[in-house]
């Protein structure tokens, strides 16, 4: 975003021009947002239009040195498909604004096809799952975590791009370092962070440790505002005279960006520059999701929306113009005389299942116990794909149960997995016992030209 940025100011130039080839031409490409119609996202360019872009900053040491390593301080080279930083940025049509959302990484999330976690694992999950080449499994990743992204905020995602540690690190150097600005000294070992509190200029590997800071803080969410606190004061770098009047630091930038940042196919970069070429820094606005607090799951210590129902709303409220969620086609139930299902115990209660099969037969169903499951919390309808009908009919009897997809099953059998919230055939499911809550954190709003001081 620092180089488009960096592009549209002199957009109307020849100069302007020749940089906007330059970035189109070196910039990566992937295959995260596919144009051929089969994604949920939608592939193009977008020019002229309302866009939500998804920016990752990707835990990968590409191209660092085992010097850079220990200098930069990336520690544990595991999890290099982790994706650390995740922001999601909405420009209207006008191109006259632009809102930055940060998303967290320990999100716990619905990750199509694996069930729940944190969101920072969609993007290896999907690399990890595909064939092919290393680009190929690239694209897969970047695909599975926009789907998963999409799925959690309700947004659909046009455009995507990502940027590696030493791109970061790079550019934070090519324009003369940030300026940031904390109310308190702090330090963290682990990322290297170790800062005075007031105005500091901060590049290279100082800008890597403190936008990288967890130890220390109050939150997640802290380590959130010191990214956007950064990103603020690179833009403002960008849009400054010292880099206007610097050609031959603009080319630096952009060719910076050529051997760091990943686009996805559709994206242009010069059309993007010409759409945002009157933004300011007081237009651009940065937030964290308001409403997230702290949980514990097996994948250890994550954040979760107190209303998800809420947060959807919220990323609603980016767009003046949201697109109406699809009415879902009613499903048809079949007779319970067709349906077979095989009753499993995950509830913990001793002959539970063969108590809700002859229930089930009762109500005359072709039911039977399948013996015991893995011990669950919530009672599961599973289905094979075009046995939605059949999967109905149970649902009919297990109000509140869910209702999920599994083609492992034989075609014309339902799966009922009893969990610790059943209640019995013909009653509603119990709702879940509310967790002792945890931290509930609010959100951090602020523009591009606030230089007021972070915790």
């Amino acid at each position: 975003m620092a180089a488009v940025l960096s592009v549209l100011v002199l957009a109307g130039s020849g100069w302007g021009w020749y940089l906007g080839r330059v970035a189109e031409a070196a910039v990566g490409r992937t295959d995260a947002i596919p144009v051929d119609g089969n994604s949920d996202a939608q592939g193009g360019d977008h020019a002229g239009e309302a866009m939500n872009l998804l920016l990752v900053g990707r835990d990968s040491r590409a191209g660092l040195t085992p010097e850079q390593v220990q200098e930069y301080s990336t520690g544990d080279p595991d999890g290099l498909l982790n994706t650390d930083t995740m922001i999601l940025a909405h420009v209207p049509a006008d191109g006259s604004a632009a809102a930055f959302v940060s998303i967290p990484r320990d999100l716990y999330v619905s990750i199509p096809g694996y069930g729940e976690s944190k969101l920072n694992s969609a993007f290896g999950r999907g690399y990890a799952a595909a064939e092919g080449s290393e680009a190929e499994k690239e694209a897969a990743g970047a695909r599975l975590l926009i789907q998963t992204i999409s799925g959690a905020t309700g947004v659909q995602i046009d455009h995507y791009a990502e940027i590696n540690l030493l791109g970061f690190i790079n550019i934070s150097s090519i324009v003369g370092g940030v300026e940031v600005n904390l109310c308190e000294a702090t330090t963290d070992p682990a990322s290297g962070a170790d800062f005075a509190a007031g105005v500091q200029t901060i590049s290279g590997a100082d800008a890597l440790a403190f936008v990288r800071q967890r130890y220390g803080l109050n939150s997640e969410l802290d380590r959130q505002v010191r990214q956007q606190v950064f990103l603020a004061g690179l833009i403002r770098n960008v849009l400054s005279e010292d880099l206007l009047l610097n050609p031959a630091k603009q080319r630096q930038v952009i060719e910076q960006v050529g051997t760091s940042v990943t686009v996805d196919e559709g994206l242009s970069l010069f059309d993007l520059a010409a759409q945002m070429q009157s933004v300011q820094p007081a237009d651009i606005t940065f937030q964290t999701i308001p409403g997230l607090q702290d949980g514990t799951e097996d994948a250890g210590k994550v954040l979760k929306p107190v209303d998800p129902a809420a947060m959807k709303a919220f990323f609603a409220s980016l767009s003046a113009d949201p697109e109406p969620a699809p009415s879902a086609a009613p499903v048809e139930t079949a007779d319970p005389a067709d349906v077979t299902v095989s009753v499993l115990n995950g509830s913990g209660v001793t002959g539970a299942a063969a108590t809700a099969a002859d229930a089930l037969a009762g109500e005359g169903f072709l039911a039977s116990s399948g013996g015991n499951a893995d011990a669950t919390d919530v009672t599961t309808i599973s289905h094979a794909t075009g046995d939605e009908a059949l999967a109905a009919a149970v649902a009919a009897q297990v109000p509140g149960a869910a209702v999920a997809v599994d083609d492992t099953l034989a075609a014309g059998t339902v799966q009922l997995v009893l969990g610790s919230d059943f209640d019995g055939v013909g009653a509603a499911v119990s709702a879940p016992v509310a967790e002792t809550p945890g931290n509930t954190y609010a959100a951090s709003d602020r523009t591009a030209e606030d230089t007021s001081c972070i915790a």
